[in-house]
């Protein structure tokens, strides 16, 4: 399960969001690690599971 925070409290994905978790996973498959989820979070217990976006 990966997670983090913007700063901006702004929970939507950037590409950069999408491109590091892809490299994760990848990284995640090379170790036998499967990555489940990968969330962005802000204060206000708002998020964004890339999961349920087709990202993970």
């Amino acid at each position: 399960m990966l997670c983090h925070q913007h700063p901006s409290q702004d929970t939507n994905s950037s590409r950069e969001d999408i491109e590091v978790t892809k490299r994760l996973i990848e990284a995640g498959h090379m170790i036998g690690v499967e990555v489940l989820d990968h969330l962005i979070i802000n204060a206000e217990a708002g998020y964004t599971s890339l999961k349920e976006k087709g990202y993970v």
